[in-house]
């Protein structure tokens, strides 16, 4: 017989401790991670946008994480920040003996890893759509600033980012889609460990569904991705509609 069940299994999802737990630090991480993404592409974008020497090879460089994959990515993170060989024996063997840098390790800093190694990975992704958008701004603005004596840093902040709303809004969703999907980089990074400190939403449906053959709450925790990914992107959908159509 096939019974009808309901919302009994969003019940004992939003029930689950650790479903909380995996949605507590997706909160963190993605908070943290659009911030210091969008932050560090932007001054990035500044910095080429100078015009420097071997333009196309910083380009290059700072693109380059984001073509590999997350698990490698999160691999090369796990490496370094591993204190038995990574950056803390580093810094030992330079004879500081008392540097400590255990984070991954820890439980109430684990978060924070994903998070560096994640901007890492994204923030060349960033640079690239705010590079667009600074070389599409007129140059005569430049020289207008230039002419009233306004410092730089005042000419970004009221007139190059208000500019750039597009592009930020176009790195954000993308960025977003990210951390509502993500799941390699917690594995290759640190299993979701220790314990369950670095769980999320995507690790928490595959588990359930392959390991634990529960498929009703994977399904329903699925589901509740999909629902915050339509949240996230419809709003953007909308706004570029409205925005072509007065175009």
């Amino acid at each position: 017989n096939n019974n009808f069940v309901g919302l009994r299994q969003y019940e004992q999802l939003f029930g689950n401790d650790r479903w909380l737990t995996s949605i507590h630090n997706l909160v963190i991480f993605g908070a943290l991670f659009l911030i210091l993404a969008l932050a560090l592409g932007f001054l990035l974008a500044v910095a080429i946008d100078q015009r420097v020497r071997s333009e196309n090879l910083f380009r290059s460089v700072f693109l380059y994480p984001y073509s590999m994959s997350f698990v490698v990515t999160g691999l090369v993170w796990q490496w370094l920040l591993n204190p038995s060989h990574g950056i803390q024996k580093l810094v030992r063997g330079w004879g500081f003996p008392d540097f400590a840098f255990d984070w991954i390790v820890r439980q109430d800093t684990v978060i924070y890893c994903l998070v560096f190694a994640a901007v890492w990975h994204a923030a060349g992704l960033v640079m690239a759509i705010m590079l667009a958008g600074l070389r599409g701004i007129d140059e005569d603005i430049w020289k207008a600033a230039k002419v009233d004596g306004l410092p730089a840093w005042r000419v970004y902040i009221s007139i190059v980012i208000p500019m750039l709303t597009a592009s930020f809004a176009t790195a954000a969703v993308l960025l977003s889609t990210s951390v509502v999907r993500l799941y390699d980089l917690s594995v290759a990074m640190t299993n979701g460990g220790p314990g369950v400190a670095s769980e999320v939403p995507a690790k928490f449906v595959m588990d359930h569904l392959f390991e634990r053959a529960n498929v009703g709450l994977a399904t329903a925790a699925a589901t509740s991705m999909l629902i915050t990914v339509i949240a996230v992107v419809a709003p953007y959908l909308y706004w570029r509609s409205r925005k072509g159509g007065r175009a």
